[in-house]
């Protein structure tokens, strides 16, 4: 159990539950299984997981620190296969751990060291769309105002991914509504063939 613990970095010490401890494990079993082949896999550790419910399936999220986000990029796509066949029927999906930052107030602004732009509500919820669709790259965005004052937001995907992606696009609207709380349709922009 001990060789588990260094796979998770829980935030003031706090014990991690059931679920983090066998995201753990899977991970340390394929470091494990071939040695050269998952090299930049032993310096990735996580911050915590969640099973998500999706319609009649489940989705493990994964959050990685955000430093070590660019070494995960490079093995993820090997690595939620991997974990997928780990768990299961369940989508496993990775995001960064971001952390928002409040507005300043007018009294204490003189006090408070400026917001960086990147801690703001909008900048996480954007990288953390991002995270959830990678690989896959967004190609257009559109804003959709309901008549009862809601927002719809519409995320257009890279056409070029949609044999691989589609069939995760009601996983990745459950889990950006579970993690922000926004509703988000993704869709494959058709391409004119000019």
């Amino acid at each position: 159990m001990a060789d588990v613990r260094h796979k998770i970095h829980k935030e003031n010490g706090a014990e991690p539950d059931i679920l983090e401890e066998a995201v753990a494990h899977a991970m340390l079993e394929l470091e494990e299984s071939s040695a050269e082949s998952w090299e930049d896999l032993r310096e990735i550790f996580i911050t915590g997981a969640k099973e998500i419910d999706v319609g009649s399936k489940k989705a493990v999220v994964v959050f990685v620190p955000f430093r070590l986000l660019q070494k995960v990029h490079k093995i993820q796509s090997r690595l939620v296969r991997e974990l997928e066949k780990k768990f299961s029927g369940k989508h496993v999906i990775v995001v960064a751990s971001r952390r928002i930052m409040r507005r300043e107030r007018a009294g204490k602004r003189l006090l408070a060291q400026k917001r960086p732009r990147n801690r703001t509500l909008t900048s996480v919820h954007q990288a953390t769309l991002e995270d959830i669709v990678y690989p896959t790259e967004i190609v257009g965005q559109r804003t959709r105002f309901k008549m009862d004052g809601g927002r719809l937001y519409k995320v257009h995907l890279d056409p070029k991914e949609k044999q691989n992606v589609e069939h995760k696009t009601e996983t990745f609207q459950s889990v950006y509504k579970k993690l922000t709380g926004k509703d988000v349709v993704f869709e494959f922009p058709v391409l004119s063939a000019e």
